[in-house]
């Protein structure tokens, strides 16, 4: 019967530290365009908060066979994408994925993604290079034609 309460405490312990290590992550702005006919990726924005060093190492959603973090470079004038297996999460510093050069793309997409509707993920996140944080978090399909909200921001200012 001891062992079972050490068991029990030793179990509530990990969970706690889990949900710390969570709430020490804060994910905001996640979205994604809706999808044409046909269409079967797409690409997923959003800003990643992490209080502890922390490096995004997966996702996983099912709404795509296949979730894969890309980066975005220029190559003799043409934007190119190439998969990356991690994305560094400095303490401290927002990561807007689409400033920093990268995106996560969604790859065989299962149905379109409709305006309005939104997309579950679930982010696997190493915190302090050591533990694994899953943590679930939805990005709202938005117009086929938005634009990244840093690329709102620009055009706003640019306005006046």
């Amino acid at each position: 019967m001891t062992n079972s309460y050490r068991f029990g405490g030793l179990l509530a312990a990990l969970l706690i530290s889990a949900r710390v290590y969570a709430g020490d992550i804060q994910v905001t702005n996640a979205w994604t365009r809706a999808t044409a006919p046909g269409q079967e990726a797409a690409g997923i924005d959003m800003t990643i908060t992490s209080k502890r060093s922390a490096t995004l190492v997966g996702v996983s959603s099912p709404a795509a066979k296949a979730v894969e973090l890309h980066s975005m470079t220029s190559e003799n004038g043409m934007m190119k994408m190439h998969a990356v297996k991690t994305i560094e999460l400095p303490a401290g510093k927002p990561v807007n994925l689409h400033d920093s050069g990268y995106h996560l793309m969604l790859d065989g997409l299962k149905v379109p993604l409709k305006e309005g509707e939104s997309v579950p993920l679930t982010l696997s996140i190493k915190v302090d290079k050591q533990s694994i944080v899953k943590i679930g978090i939805k990005a709202e399909v938005k117009s086929l034609h938005a634009t990244s909200a840093a690329t709102q921001e620009k055009e706003h200012h640019h306005d006046h």
